[in-house]
């Protein structure tokens, strides 16, 4: 999808707790927020769609308030996905060079043809395929071949799959909506293009986004994406957990969790106290608030133990990764997530928050928007991915060819 000043761009994030569309303006600045909606999930579970029906409502909602803040009208949306269907994996393609006096598209597009020449089972699709080196002739670290001079072409690339009935389940729903669905984005690549430097990239750094339903898992090393992962746990469990542990329901759980939850016990003083209601509708009980956070702490540790055997499942020592922790999503607003983070991980932690975005920013510029944000500004940095067919800008990618694919027989 190629885009240009003036352009109107919606990210549309379907989480298991919200569903948020957000409509933004590509402007010399950036990305310029003109309107925003967000209502409640239905349908959705640990990012994936369970009724199609009552997924496609909450995304009309959601559509129709940011309309009305924009005054525009949503045709086509940039959609996320999630969940622990999602698989990530490192390939090499290599290639010779038409023409040895100038690298063109069509090479680049070869090799990383070849790159993408992994077997993978008939139940998936590409999702994307993310060139992270080039090397010409044997010289390594190249990001951009093209107009190089050269006989042989190599590429080292990330590729991500996903099941396509999960794919297939997000268009469908939104076109529902008499939506067309233009892209389908990896939730952390979204989050990474919206709250991460360029330094960080270059340097290496692990991006933690901590939704309600799953963790997502990236991680850049020299300026590249190396390793990427989600889990099943993320802030619903500690919702459950704390309904467990104090006789809750879900709602009320839940909101104890935002107003006065917090990731280290030790970060809360003896005397506060919270008062909670118990699941019969009639009592109230006062509990100090360290309690709360010593069901919160174990799982949030938990949480980052995981992160952290995907560190060394990528093969990446600590000290290739001195950006740190960057935490994003709903849950890491929460007191005291990046101390314990560092507790776990032995790394600098810090949230973040969606970057290079103006106009309607006082909704925006909060952890929990990260990806729907950065839905708009991977799509306008055009991060190097395997193109099937240069000539056509609509359907360039896989994942445009597999949502035209889908749109026939729905």
């Amino acid at each position: 999808m190629s885009v240009k000043l003036g352009d109107i761009l919606v990210g549309l994030d379907i989480g298991t707790n919200k569903t948020c569309a957000v409509i933004g303006e590509v402007s010399d600045e950036g990305l310029k927020i003109l309107g925003a909606g967000e209502t409640a999930s239905k349908g959705i579970q640990k990012g994936g769609i369970i009724n199609i029906e009552a997924a496609s409502q909450s995304i009309q909602k959601a559509i129709e308030k940011a309309e009305i803040i924009a005054n525009c009208r949503v045709s086509s949306v940039i959609v996320n996905i999630t969940g622990n269907h999602i698989q990530g994996t490192n390939s090499n393609g290599v290639a010779k060079v038409s023409n040895c006096d100038e690298i063109s598209d069509d090479d680049i597009s070869r090799v990383l043809e070849t790159a993408r020449a992994v077997r993978i089972s008939p139940d998936r699709e590409f999702l994307h395929v993310i060139a992270q080196d080039y090397i010409v002739d044997g010289t390594p670290g190249i990001r951009n071949p093209r107009g190089m001079s050269g006989v042989r072409l190599e590429a080292k690339v990330h590729i991500i799959t996903a099941v396509s009935s999960c794919i297939e389940n997000i268009v469908k729903s939104v076109d529902r909506c008499r939506v067309d669905v233009t892209d389908v984005v990896l939730s952390s690549l979204a989050s990474g293009e919206s709250v991460l430097t360029e330094e960080e990239k270059e340097i290496g750094c692990v991006l933690v986004d901590l939704g309600s339903g799953t963790t997502d898992i990236a991680i850049w090393s020299k300026g590249a994406i190396v390793h990427t992962h989600t889990i099943g746990i993320a802030g619903n469990s500690l919702t459950s957990d704390l309904a467990k542990a104090f006789q809750m329901t879900l709602p009320d759980a839940e909101t104890v969790k935002i107003h006065s939850g917090c990731a280290m016990s030790s970060s809360v003083g003896a005397e506060e106290i919270v008062e909670i209601p118990l699941s019969n509708g009639r009592d109230i009980h006062k509990h100090p608030r360290q309690a709360i956070c010593s069901v919160i702490e174990p799982r949030l540790e938990e949480i980052f133990e995981m992160v952290n055997r995907e560190i060394l499942k990528a093969g990446i020592d600590k000290s290739q990764i001195p950006g740190g922790i960057i935490l994003t999503g709903g849950t890491s607003v929460m007191d005291a997530v990046p101390e314990l983070a560092e507790r776990v991980l032995e790394l600098p932690a810090r949230r973040g928050v969606p970057r290079n975005i103006s106009g309607l920013t006082d909704f925006i510029l909060n952890p929990k928007y990260a990806t729907v944000a950065g839905l708009m500004l991977y799509v306008m940095n055009q991060p190097t991915v395997l193109m099937c067919n240069p000539q056509d800008a609509k359907n360039s990618s896989f994942m445009g060819k597999f949502i035209a694919w889908i749109k026939q027989i729905i």
